[in-house]
């Protein structure tokens, strides 16, 4: 592994706790909810990460929150330890009668996090008590819930606001904290309007040798989250918070996908997620899968176009030394580096694409032969950049490795709607495969999915494989609007087996036609490169 290491006084980094709040902020985020099976098996992939907290949720928000923490209980974790949310005690409560508190202490969790007020305008407006009960209600809940044996952390929510409005009463905050017995104080930009600049300054600028162990979590609505996360370990921070992929309230959180690689490869600080960081790709697609959200393709390190190269001269540059246009091996943390075809692609392109199949170079016919190929497809309107497995199979074409699986006889569509019922299409489809004759059929809402059920029912008797792969996202472009009914679209599909995507393009007139040539090809992808691998080894 290269580090490269960036410690201002050339020495060893100290130790940062990775601290996800996928299950409970992350949730905040729009588009994203897990059921309790989702959230349990996120876990466990987090802790197979070595991440060292999990925040598994608000046990009182809930049935589901309760029932996660029942959950957990009975699961084994080898790493992480579960840590539950809530606030600090109501005012003019005590602690050890107030219902948010004790609910902490019945998740019998190893750790817990309790949220405090720092600014004063929140404890006014929002708590409607003086700054002398809000700091009684920190000290109480810190201390009533270190007293009962639990790992305690304080959220010191809109931190940086309200240090900027009063510093002094900031600090008195902090001092609460530290007085309750806290195990760290986690710094919060809740509104995530702060710099990277003022985070280091304010941090520095904190009675460190007074205060309990610092920690930091922020807000990505700047885009600056991990740069303030970064800066936060700078001046001193031994903990950060943020959620897989970044999701979270508003703008989201400090993407873990991104800072846990910066600080692992970029930084001489130590986290113990460091020699399982080639897992870190598989944890960012596994949690969108159970969120049911389409990756974002490029998210920094982990996503698809992370290590992809489009223009010929870039490829061309890879081959000779891929450290010259890639600032890691995508390797170190799980990805895979593609080389994408356009029209900027020169014969360097086709070069690397055919590497995996043996030793060629640009004078090569079968690289001649794909370029002519590659340039004529892209002028009736495909495009590989986005659907690498219809170009694979192209590859495959020209150097006679490609064994066919499917051979369509016909198909028929026929859409109807009857009075108040909704729309429906019936499909059926004859097909050949290894010289048996098939016929599917499927009644389904639109003529995608019609086809897509069509072939599953027509193959899955003999190919249960099929079982394992769904169509995960469907896109559609206009070519030439301009010919206005007839035009010409352009059909992008893609495909999953939960573990692996690949994407295949097609191109008609018939909108039905070009999406059967992707639906086709996604299969005989899978045919050609997993399943007839794996019966040949």
């Amino acid at each position: 592994m290269n580090n490269q290491q960036n410690s201002r006084n050339g020495e060893s980094g100290h130790q940062v706790m990775i601290y996800d709040t996928t299950l409970r902020d992350g949730m905040q985020g729009i588009q994203v909810s897990y059921t309790l099976d989702d959230k349990i098996k996120i876990a466990h992939a987090l802790d197979e990460m070595k991440i060292d907290y999990i925040e598994g949720g608000f046990p009182l928000s809930n049935e589901k929150e309760a029932a996660f923490f029942r959950q957990i209980r009975k699961e084994s974790l080898t790493h992480a330890r579960v840590v539950a949310f809530g606030s600090t005690r109501r005012a003019g409560m005590s602690a050890d009668q107030d219902p948010m508190v004790r609910a902490l202490l019945d998740a019998e969790t190893p750790a817990v996090i309790v949220v405090g007020k720092t600014w004063k305008a929140h404890v006014t407006t929002v708590l409607k008590t003086d700054q002398e009960e809000n700091l009684r209600m920190i000290y109480d809940s810190v201390q009533f819930l270190k007293s009962q044996g639990r790992e305690v952390f304080f959220d010191l929510e809109h931190f940086f606001d309200g240090f900027r409005d009063d510093p002094a009463y900031a600090l008195q905050v902090l001092q609460a904290g530290s007085d309750a017995g806290a195990d760290c104080l986690i710094l919060c930009d809740t509104n995530g309007g702060t710099l990277p600049g003022e985070v280091a300054r304010i941090i520095e600028s904190l009675p460190r040798q007074k205060l309990a162990p610092l920690g930091g979590h922020f807000h990505n609505d700047c885009g600056v989250a991990i740069a303030n996360s970064l800066a936060a370990v700078e001046a001193g921070a031994l903990q950060i918070q943020g959620t897989v992929n970044g999701w979270g309230e508003r703008c989201g959180n400090a993407n873990l996908c991104s800072f846990i690689p910066n600080i692992v490869l970029k930084t001489p600080y130590q986290a113990s997620c460091a020699p399982h960081i080639q897992r870190l790709t598989h944890l960012s697609r596994f949690v969108a899968e159970k969120a049911n959200i389409i990756p974002d393709r490029r998210m920094p390190y982990v996503g698809d176009a992370a290590f992809t190269h489009k223009a010929g001269q870039h490829a061309d540059v890879i081959n000779k030394d891929s450290s010259l246009m890639e600032h890691i091996d995508g390797r170190l943390v799980g990805n895979e580096r593609r080389i994408v075809l356009s029209e900027l692609a020169g014969k360097s392109t086709i070069v690397e694409k055919l590497r995996e199949y043996g030793d060629f170079t640009k004078q090569s016919p079968v690289v001649d032969d794909l370029t002519r190929l590659l340039k004529q497809k892209e002028h009736e309107g495909f495009e590989y950049e986005a659907a690498e497995a219809s170009f694979d199979l192209l590859i495959r074409r020209a150097l006679k490795l490609y064994q066919p699986l499917i051979s369509l006889r016909n198909y028929h569509l026929e859409s109807y709607k009857t009075a108040e019922m909704p729309s429906k299409t019936v499909g059926r489809l004859f097909l050949e495969t290894r010289g048996r004759e098939l016929l599917g059929a499927s009644v389904c809402v639109g003529p995608v999915d019609t086809l897509d059920h069509a072939l599953r029912d027509a193959l899955e008797p003999l190919y249960p494989w099929l079982k394992k792969i769904t169509l995960s996202d469907y896109r559609v472009r206009v070519l030439n609007p301009e010919s206005g009914v007839s035009a010409r679209v352009r059909v992008f599909i893609t495909y999953t087996d939960h573990d692996t995507t690949w994407d295949t393009v097609g191109v008609h007139e018939n909108i039905v036609e070009a999406s059967w040539q992707a639906l086709v090809d996604a299969i005989e992808f899978y045919y050609n490169t997993i399943i007839l691998n794996s019966e040949n080894s």
